[in-house]
């Protein structure tokens, strides 16, 4: 039971990362992740724990480019913002900034 509900995470997780990040991989890698989401659904079906544990890996290991494809959608995702924070601090927000030097008194 518990490797049945390992493999059913592990294929809804793979199917929600597919369906938005599977632009973000090559046509091949999509491919090899669909067949092994296919293969452990009906491996789940059946009571063999060897065949459903096999599977499992294979999909997580078919899975490690796409994870790798999410990070580093974030990875450029998080630059862009730096990039753009950064811009915007440097342009001043009031044009009427005057510096000046001033003494103290006491």
């Amino acid at each position: 039971v518990e490797a049945k509900n390992k493999a059913e995470s592990i294929v809804h997780q793979a199917e929600k990362n597919l369906k938005d990040f599977g632009d973000k991989v090559a046509s091949t890698d999509k491919t090899a992740i669909e067949t092994a989401v296919e293969e452990l659904k009906k491996a789940a079906e059946g009571d063999n724990l060897d065949e459903i544990n096999n599977k499992t890996d294979a999909l997580m290991n078919a899975s490690m480019k796409l994870g790798e494809a999410m990070y580093k959608a974030q990875a450029q995702a998080s630059q862009a913002q730096g990039a753009d924070a950064g811009a915007s601090a440097e342009q001043p927000k009031d044009e009427k900034v005057v510096d000046a030097d001033f003494e103290e008194v006491k």
